[in-house]
């Protein structure tokens, strides 16, 4: 056996360590964990490192950290002058590493792994991960106003599509992959593993939700979050929420203003970011100085406010109290929000590397602590910033992301405190809802008809009525002893580039392409080129599933066989799943709505050709299960009986059992 016959074996049979979804989800997911982990870890104690050697030894200046990471204290900037030059500088480093080595992974990540899930097939280059690490660390270290959780969104999302890649699972299971390693960098991060594995399923869609990656995303986002947390603790990050209550029914209205709020918010947010990307753009230089100018900026507005520069996680820590929130003027507290907003567009709308995630929670809970600021001393308004706070972070960002479930478990965990779900319910439906189809992530597509992932499924929704049977086509079966010119050889008679491998009793061992076959010795035996075949289609199963098995392992085709285990019967590939589904429209062929989910209906035309146009319902013998509800002949409905003859032309409603199907359409259109 050659080397590289082994490494075709090997590859294929890691792809396939099992075939049961269930357990190749928990492993999968648990090597995703892991490495998400490891690399949340990374990525935390290089955005510390930065920090500590450009803010503070260079600038004096300390932000504070929630109490989960530390505690709330600070000190300077004590030298305000340099904060433009530093994050000038870091703009301009993380820049030339970005726009150099990858530029995928400029902006804030969390939109680049949503576009590689529906573009791009769940593919990311595996360079991106080490790019964005140090670039995010650079941008978000020097000041930066820029959260953590796109880049390890992007992280964990480009380590999951790598692992899939490597192990040769085909594009379903890589976009599983990806979308779990999303929420595992998140779910590490913020430790929150609950909320970052629906955060993966649900920011991939503004009104949808990826349901097929729930397992693997809760498995991968609990293994990372076990050892990120084992590194550092599981405290959640904004300690000291747990006491705050829903306290009265009159709150809910103030609430719902709230959510008013926060939906203007993030509005504001997402048109001023968006509106800084189109200026920057315009901007005639070196794509690779933009964040430099970005940074210089924010570095200008953050020697009068530097509460609007970095992460700023720490000055919401401060505002869940009353004396916290009274440390800072009102005009001051007023501004916040806004300069947040200003600072963020130009720190990652330059081109900048960092996260819109994080401050889009920032400016939600500044927004909150200037309605408490403002409105406290008001009938029925809640007594501590506390709640107002944690809330509007869950209306703010959950509305602009389309990820309001999301939302309300993550910052649950991150405070602590699942009390205040119904309140925050309340404020995220209605900002959602003033939101609308607006949304902070541009690559999110409406729904998964929408998607490229599943375009095909709900494109073509005849194709779920039709059996695979009715595209088979023809394939030759090549035995295990031949030679690689004996196979050949058949494969150029046949005039087709692939064929199926069967040993002497008949059964296929897998298959063979004409390239592969060329690059062997030919008198070497089949079995050294052969490879295993990733699925295969039987006759019963519907056109949509085949389409999908198709997609999933990007084939051009895959043998069909009849039942499962059962000989080869030919191959099905795209071409002829095609040509089926044009014969079936002709023949007026339409799936109605199921009966159960496994007794079908269908509204078919009888053709000239047909095998029971002439004979009577007695005649035709439907199989066992298969009922002819209505026929449509002309104006007139008719209720069949066994003497009522069937004629080209008439119009049949028929049900049948899922296993019949094959059957059913043989009978009514012929072979």
């Amino acid at each position: 056996m050659t080397l590289a016959s082994l490494r075709r074996r090997t590859t294929g049979r890691l792809g396939r360590l099992s075939t049961d979804a269930l357990v190749r989800a928990v492993w999968l997911g648990v090597l995703i964990g892991v490495v998400a982990g490891v690399g949340a870890i990374l990525f935390f104690e290089a955005i510390e490192l930065v920090t500590h050697l450009l803010l503070e030894e260079i600038a004096g200046y300390k932000p504070p950290s929630p109490l989960g990471e530390g505690s709330a204290e600070t000190f300077g900037p004590d030298r305000l002058w340099l904060l433009p030059f530093l994050l000038g500088g870091g703009g301009l480093v993380a820049g030339i590493l970005v726009f150099t080595l990858a530029p995928e992974a400029e902006g804030h990540g969390t939109d680049a792994a949503i576009e590689a899930f529906h573009q791009h097939s769940g593919r990311s280059r595996v360079r991106v991960i080490p790019v964005k690490l140090v670039a995010s660390a650079i941008t978000i270290g020097s000041g930066g106003a820029a959260g953590r959780e796109g880049p390890t969104a992007q992280i964990g999302g480009g380590f999951g599509s790598f692992i899939a890649d490597r192990l040769n699972l085909g594009a379903v299971e890589r976009r599983k992959a990806l979308a779990a390693g999303i929420g595992a960098g998140i779910g590490a991060i913020f430790r929150a593993p609950l909320g970052g594995a629906m955060m993966g399923a649900e920011v991939l869609y503004k009104h949808d939700f990826e349901a097929d990656v729930i397992l693997m995303g809760l498995i991968s986002s609990i293994v990372a979050f076990a050892i990120f947390g084992g590194y550092s603790d599981y405290v959640p990050i904004f300690s000291g929420g747990t006491q705050f209550r829903f306290e009265s029914a009159a709150e809910l209205p103030w609430y719902a203003g709230l959510g008013v709020v926060c939906g203007l918010m993030g509005i504001l947010y997402t048109r001023t970011f968006y509106g800084s990307v189109a200026t920057f753009e315009r901007i005639r230089i070196p794509k690779m100085l933009k964040p430099a100018i970005g940074g210089f900026l924010v570095g200008c507005i953050g020697m009068a406010a530097p509460e609007s520069i970095h992460v700023g996680y720490g000055y919401i820590q401060q505002m869940f109290t009353e004396d916290g929130v009274r440390n800072f003027s009102l005009v001051l507290l007023i501004a916040l929000p806004f300069l947040r907003i200003l600072t963020t567009s130009l720190t990652v709308g330059s081109g900048g590397s960092g996260g819109i995630f994080g401050p889009g929670m920032v400016i939600g809970g500044m927004t909150g602590a200037v309605a408490w600021r403002l409105f406290h001393t008001m009938p029925g308004f809640p007594n501590e910033p506390g709640p107002v706070v944690i809330i509007a972070m869950v209306a703010m960002f959950g509305s602009v992301a389309h990820a309001p479930l999301a939302m309300l478990l993550m910052v649950g965990e991150m405070t602590g405190n699942l009390s205040l779900l119904a309140p925050a319910m309340v404020a995220v439906a209605v900002a959602t809802l003033l939101v609308g189809d607006t949304t902070i992530y541009k690559s999110q597509v409406d729904s998964r008809a929408d998607s490229p992932a599943h375009r095909d499924r709900f494109a073509f929704p005849l194709l779920s009525a039709l059996p695979a049977s009715r595209a088979v086509v023809p394939v030759p079966s090549i035995g295990l002893r031949a030679t690689v010119a004996e196979a050949l050889q058949a494969l150029q008679a046949s005039r087709i580039s692939y064929g199926v491998v069967v040993d002497d009793s008949g059964n296929m061992v897998g298959d063979v392409i004409a390239d592969r076959l060329r690059a062997a010795e030919p008198s070497s035996p089949v079995s050294e080129v052969v490879e295993p075949v990733p699925a295969i289609v039987t006759a019963e199963m519907p056109l949509d599933e085949a389409l999908d098995a198709l997609a999933a392992h990007e084939r051009r085709w895959l043998p069909v066989v009849d039942g499962e285990g059962g000989p080869v019967m030919g191959a099905i590939d795209t071409r002829a799943l095609m040509r089926s589904y044009r014969r079936a429209v002709q023949s007026q062929v339409r799936p109605l709505t199921p009966v159960t989910e496994d007794v079908n209906t269908m509204e078919v035309r009888l053709p000239e050709d047909s095998p029971v146009a002439g004979r009577t319902m007695a005649e035709a013998r439907f199989p066992a299960g298969a009922r002819v509800l209505t026929i449509h002949r002309g104006n007139t409905v008719l209720v069949p009986h066994g003497e009522t003859t069937l004629r080209p032309g008439d119009r049949l409603t028929v049900t049948f059992p899922a296993s019949a199907r094959r059957r059913v359409f043989t009978l009514l259109l012929g072979s």
